[in-house]
């Protein structure tokens, strides 16, 4: 729907916003004075204990006497040790995705049997409803799959014969449903958006229900639906390490919120799903790419660590890229020493890029200089209080990269891993916690005198 407004119109418009703006603008030291934990962060950065959770938890430091001391990252699913995972499936020469799903949903890991009974039943879920692909993805394209995917969430509510039911059974059954349906609708909202606003061919794919969810992404949006084991091996890694990450991360907590109100599992979905959107949240993996261009474009000789460190020096002092002083890929809010699921994704992504060639070595090269020379940047910068990590983001835009993944399915991807996470943490809230989030605002504007509008 367009909104086509005369110049009055535009310019009333701007005289509201402007006034929004001065009367919305809440002065700093009303923070200070009412102590206020902005972003539910502490003062020494640590997030405000809101809840309890047993889904996962993630570490990257020590607290001694209320002080953060670096320690090396630690990321667990229901207890277990993220690493201790990867390793487990991977040595068997299995997919994990769909494992890990079971145990975030379930709270314990399958055997063999209730693995394959798991399996079959995500794939029998992979089909779209009746009409839905044509009706509520084809002819309502748009151009932010994160977008079309919220809306696509939205609309199940419409299908599903008993949406409303906030009973275990009811949930889990919703829970599965999604967790087969989010590759098939993330990957149709790509095809009609490159058809429609890009004018390139159309390709919609079958699901197969015996193949991972991995593969089926690899199936649904390539032209020719061909991969290799090490590319879906990759993307099952990737998903994997995107399942869940702790219960104060925004998306997370968002679910914790909207579902403590009791609404259904559409709503409270779809409120993770507008979270994750956000550039703050789902879209760090993207800029690192962009970060990638501008030095391939503009660093002089990238293959030079030290025409690379020149260059992301000058990035740290907001002279070049986007001049935001940021390194993208790099640091995080908890991890301090090391984040898990980078070390992970970068054996992986060393691997691959032998596998694509020269020019994806001579790339992931690029990457491993970044990480080494922003640590070294951060030293000789900020002394013994530059520490920084290379976060998960840093290799997963390269290996979206050797997928041929296009940028506009990053975060969507991010979304059809972290669905598992986000719907065990709705079944932890409903289980355990019936009473509804209300934390308190504080009002520094009261008993303002009304003035009848002849006088104002």
């Amino acid at each position: 729907m367009k909104h086509r407004h005369d110049e009055a119109a535009l310019a009333l418009i701007s005289e509201l916003a402007k006034k929004a703006e001065i009367n919305d603008k809440i002065p700093e030291a009303l923070y200070q004075k009412y102590d206020v934990r902005r972003g539910l962060r502490n003062p020494n950065g640590t997030g405000v204990l809101v809840g309890l959770t047993e889904v996962g938890n993630v570490e990257g430091y020590k607290l001694i006497d209320g002080v953060k001391h670096p320690d090396e990252g630690r990321l667990y699913y229901r207890g277990y040790n993220i690493v201790d995972l990867v390793n487990g499936f991977q040595s068997e020469g299995r997919f994990g995705y769909e494992e890990i799903a079971y145990l975030l949903l379930v709270g314990e890991l399958p055997d063999m049997e209730q693995l394959h009974a798991f399996e079959n039943l995500l794939g029998s879920c992979r089909e779209l409803p009746e009409g839905f692909t044509e009706n509520m993805i084809l002819r309502i394209p748009s151009k932010d799959i994160m977008n079309k995917l919220q809306r696509s969430v939205l609309v199940l509510y419409s299908h599903d014969q008993n949406p409303d039911d906030i009973s275990t059974q009811n949930i889990m059954r919703q829970s599965i449903q999604m967790i087969g349906l989010f590759p098939t609708i993330i990957s149709y909202g790509y095809q009609a958006k490159a058809h429609y606003f890009d004018k390139k061919s159309l390709y919609i794919h079958s699901p197969n229900p015996k193949l991972s969810t991995a593969e089926n992404l690899l199936v649904l949006t390539r032209p020719d639906s061909r991969y290799t084991r090490t590319e879906a091996e990759t993307l099952d890694l990737m998903m994997v390490i995107h399942a869940e990450h702790g219960g104060g991360n925004n998306s997370a907590f968002a679910i914790h919120v909207v579902s403590s109100s009791g609404t259904d599992t559409y709503s409270a979905i779809s409120t993770a799903v507008g979270s994750l959107k956000g550039p703050k949240h789902g879209g760090a993996n993207a800029m690192v790419n962009l970060m990638i261009d501008d030095i391939k474009a503009h660093a002089g000789n990238w293959r030079d660590p030290a025409s690379v460190k020149d260059y992301l020096k000058k990035m740290l002092l907001k002279e070049v890229f986007d001049k935001e002083g940021l390194i993208y890929g790099m640091g995080h809010a908890v991890y301090t020493l090391s984040d898990p699921r980078a070390i992970l994704l970068k054996d992986k992504a060393r691997f691959l890029a032998e596998e694509k060639g020269p020019e994806a070595v001579a790339t992931f090269a690029l990457y491993e200089n970044i990480e080494r020379l922003t640590k070294e940047l951060f030293r000789e910068m900020r002394g013994e209080k530059g520490i920084i990590c290379a976060n998960v983001d840093l290799y997963s835009g390269f290996v979206y990269e050797m997928l041929n993944i296009p940028s506009d399915l990053y975060t969507p991807l991010f979304a059809a891993a972290r669905i598992s996470g986000w719907c065990a943490h709705r079944l932890e809230q409903v289980v355990s916690d019936k009473k509804i989030m209300r934390p308190a605002y504080q009002s520094d504007i009261l008993d303002v005198p009304y003035v009848r509008i002849s006088d104002r």
